[in-house]
């Protein structure tokens, strides 16, 4: 594929940052949540030092929980080990403008280990990176695009907080899935979100209403797996910063509130080898690719749904899968089947808007290579309306759950290694035992008065 507008080289970086036209250079990573940490630098600082060397964050970053608060119990970063640093290693193919900041760049980092050198193991950047290269060594390219969904509103961060999340006034206010006249309303915010991206190295297809009042879907260019998790970075944040300067609020929770449809992540996939889709109807490489996505789902679980909110937005007749199948072109299996010739593709419908992609899109090429591997053939296809068919096995119900399937799974030990596991399991279980804790409204509304 061609270089989207937006990239940038170092050399047109270095005149860029000459002429004036960019000050503030963004280096960035995730960290588990998915949220893009790191440090502004001076553009200049960064042509001359930064981009060749690098920079350094705190480990404790990939310890910390939701509130920033160091977490003990792990082995990767503790208070006994010193929180020392990591290193942030500038990925150049990854160097864009920033277009919806004032004269910015921004790249994304791989975190490296400031003693060995090597690649992080427990960055969600390093996982992918790694099932990427597991493809490669099989032979495959692997392309992905995902569909990312959100809530906006007309309330802004800070409002929303400080009301407690409650009472938001919502974009719209019907169900609005494919409504021109409703996304005219919100043209305003979509379209620069679309200029912006496109400007930014991200091109967009297509963006639209979705069923939820202020739901609304948009799309970006299916690029490989690398560089797909890299846009939903991107995606992101950019979306959050835009509807943070207007005065107005966006969230990518799975399931914003009892009575309206989740917001979904959709992954699509594909294996190119020698230019040509790997993937043909009832060819092996489809088959048995599919066959292991859809096995391994319980397994990896929490990398597609990892929050215990994820975990309510598995709603039967919600437009959110909650059984194991697969169909061709049916909007109520897990997984559907898409496309024709060179677009034949897979969509894995289970992943949550909340999900971090990068491990969304390891969990799933790891699965699916695991199946080639194997020769993992999946069940037949469901001809139907899969929520009627109870006899299907379920997507697991809560994050305890799934935390139990993934510590225990020696899958997900093969694939990506028992540090990880043991890294991800105390992570998720760190959340849950945090919600565990929580008292919510709904007791308050639920035995207040009448228990």
């Amino acid at each position: 594929m061609n270089n989207p507008r937006g990239m940038l080289t170092l050399e047109v970086l270095r005149g860029l940052v000459s002429s004036g036209e960019v000050e503030t250079v963004i280096g960035g990573f995730t960290d588990p949540y998915g949220r893009l940490m790191g440090k502004r630098f001076d553009a200049e600082m960064f042509v001359d030092e930064v981009a060749r060397s690098g920079g350094h964050a705190c480990d404790y970053l990939f310890t910390v929980d939701m509130e920033m608060e160091p977490v003990p119990g792990y082995a990767f970063a503790s208070w006994e080990l010193g929180y020392g640093d990591v290193h942030m290693v500038p990925d150049m193919a990854t160097l864009r403008l920033a277009s919806w900041l004032e004269k910015t760049a921004l790249v994304l980092c791989d975190v490296k280990s400031e003693k060995t050198h090597d690649y992080v193991a427990v960055a969600p950047r390093s996982i992918l990176r790694r099932q990427v290269e597991q493809a490669k060594s099989a032979g495959f390219t692997a392309f992905a695009a995902t569909e990312l969904e959100h809530y906006l509103f007309r309330t802004s961060f800070r409002d929303a907080a400080l009301q407690d999340f409650r009472t938001l006034e919502p974009a719209g206010w019907y169900l609005e899935d494919y409504h021109i006249l409703q996304g005219t309303r919100t043209e305003g915010f979509h379209a620069a979100a679309r200029r912006h991206l496109r400007l930014s190295g991200v091109p967009v297809e297509t963006s639209k209403g979705e069923w939820g009042r202020g739901q609304h879907e948009l799309n970006i260019r299916y690029a490989d797996a690398l560089e797909m998790g890299d846009r939903n970075v991107v995606f992101k944040q950019c979306l959050k910063e835009l509807a943070d300067a207007a005065g107005m609020s966006i969230t990518f929770m799975a399931k914003f509130a009892a009575d309206s449809a989740g917001s979904s992540c959709h992954i699509h996939f594909s294996l190119w080898r020698d230019g040509n889709n790997a993937f043909t109807k009832d060819g092996e490489v489809f088959r048995h690719f599919l066959g292991g996505w859809l096995a391994h789902v319980p397994d990896l679980m929490v990398f597609y749904a990892p929050t215990v909110n994820s975990y309510k937005r598995y709603v039967d007749a919600s437009w959110a899968p909650t059984r194991l199948a697969w169909s061709y072109d049916n909007r109520t299996a897990g997984f559907r089947v898409v496309g024709d010739g060179p677009g034949l593709r897979i969509e894995c419908r289970i992943p949550g808007a909340d999900c971090n992609a990068y491990l969304a899109l390891a969990a799933s090429l790891a699965s699916g290579l695991d199946g080639i591997a194997r020769r993992i053939e999946p069940p037949e296809a469901f001809v139907g309306d899969i929520y009627g068919a109870r006899s299907l096995p379920r997507v697991p119900h809560t994050l305890s759950q799934a935390v139990e399937a993934f510590e225990k799974s020696e899958f997900a030990k093969r694939a990506f290694g028992k540090d990880v596991v043991e890294h991800y399991s105390h992570f998720y279980r760190t959340e849950a035992a945090a919600y565990d804790k929580a008292v919510t409204d709904w007791e308050r509304r639920r035995y207040f008065e009448r228990i």
